[in-house]
């Protein structure tokens, strides 16, 4: 929002008493925004300043350190060519810049990451969610104490916790697994080697104690350890949250009260800006796969993302179709407002048909009731941008350890 000062009123060639008004008008609108904002604060809050923790798996520097050498090291990948840190990386948000993730025999990191010719070409069929605040998966309410070991995990909410979340990629043969062996046996296939390599041993031993500490719960566990500590509560709209009225521009303001006249906030809300529930929306499938992804329970539904450093994570939805804000902001405008033309919803398929940007396989009826509701009539969009740049923060740790214990490549095979 622009606003006009009284010296400039006073320099232009507007009539004395239009002028008073127009300045009238302008001071009123702060004021409507200041006090606006106010009460749309009530569904929005700062990130807490603890991350919760299972009881059976406080963090501690021991179990932190073993996690960030695990979380790096390619050993945990079936070809030993892929680390978690590959399509989770902190050059990208602790995401990758891929609409969809090349994990197992793809080279380079980021948005250089190929297949090489002749390799089998398999990317994983959805977006890299970044893992900054993931363990404040869950967190609905200013006030809320989530429980960690339930906490909602991947698109579809397949598992609970960020142990059990930390274990699946490794199961999985476009992710880490490759074709080295099969599924059931992938997790034991990686204890095995672990236990092998010394250095781990004592480092298992030093975090968990006991007589075998290399185990398939541990390494969940340090893997969790380590991610808890990716945090970024020191947003502008965290600072604004906790007093700073600084830290918002009337632009950033107006946009939080946007997102919340709007209904943005009916499912992104709370500290994580997500209920963590399943939403149809009809959003297009990504053409590079050959089966439509359905979702939950095949219903085309899938879990509200969490807003935070959404700005620094792009591209967007659960298969990247989306490269920028504006084109969110635009698709959810044509869910909930504008017809014809425009792109709006006319019930032929999707928001408006396969040729207006929705997924034929989805109705308007199946559309999410929450989203058809979505009222952007009357402008507001760049607003709403504005306000979503607010939620980073760049300070996260970017640690990358020089070295891994089982002496492969750090993060993989990403140079």
């Amino acid at each position: 929002m622009r606003t006009v000062s009284p010296q400039q009123l006073r320099r232009s060639k507007t009539p004395p008493v239009l002028a008073l008004l127009l300045l009238a008008a302008c001071l009123g609108s702060i004021v409507a925004v200041s006090v606006s904002s106010t009460a749309a604060q009530a569904r929005l809050a700062a990130l807490p300043v603890e991350v919760p923790a299972p009881p059976d798996n406080p963090t501690t520097p021991e179990r932190v350190a073993l996690g960030r050498l695990l979380f790096w090291d390619p050993i945990l990948s079936g070809q030993k060519d892929v680390a978690c840190a590959t399509c989770h990386h902190p050059a990208f948000g602790y995401s990758d810049g891929l609409d969809l993730s090349i994990g197992a025999n793809g080279v380079g990191l980021g948005t250089a990451r190929a297949f090489p010719e002749g390799h089998p070409a398999r990317p994983v069929k959805r977006n890299s969610q970044s893992i900054l605040n993931v363990g404040f998966n869950g967190l609905s309410g200013a006030a809320a104490n989530a429980m960690a070991a339930a906490a909602p995990m991947f698109w579809d909410l397949r598992v609970r916790g960020l142990e059990a979340q930390a274990l699946e990629p490794l199961k999985a043969p476009e992710e880490m697994r490759g074709n080295a062996y099969d599924e059931d046996h992938a997790v034991a296939k990686v204890v095995a080697r672990l236990n092998d390599i010394p250095e781990y041993r004592r480092l298992f031993a030093r975090a968990f104690g006991g007589s075998q500490p290399v185990t398939a719960q541990n390494l969940g566990r340090a893997l969790a350890a380590f991610e808890r500590t990716l945090v970024t509560p020191d947003t502008p709209f965290d600072r604004y949250m906790r007093g700073d009225t600084s830290a918002l521009n009337l632009d950033q303001i107006e946009g939080m009260q946007r997102f919340q006249s709007v209904g943005c906030v009916n499912c992104h809300s709370g500290p994580m800006f997500s209920d963590f529930k399943p939403h149809v929306l009809s959003v297009p499938d990504n053409r590079q796969l050959t089966d439509s992804d359905s979702g939950v329970n095949k219903t085309y539904a899938f879990r509200t993302p969490s807003l935070r450093n959404v700005a620094a994570t792009a591209p967007y939805m659960h298969n990247g179709v989306f490269r920028s804000l504006p084109d969110v902001v635009d698709f959810y405008r044509r869910i909930g407002g504008g017809r014809g033309r425009r792109g709006g919803p006319d019930g032929r398929g999707g928001f408006g048909g396969p040729a207006r940007g929705g997924n034929p396989n989805v109705s308007r009826e199946q559309i999410d009731p929450l989203a058809r509701q979505l009222n952007m009539r009357g402008g507001g969009q760049r607003e709403i941008v504005e306000f979503l740049r607010a939620l980073t923060d760049p300070s996260f740790d970017r640690t990358i350890p020089p070295r891994v214990p089982s002496g492969l490549p750090v993060g993989g095979k990403i140079q």
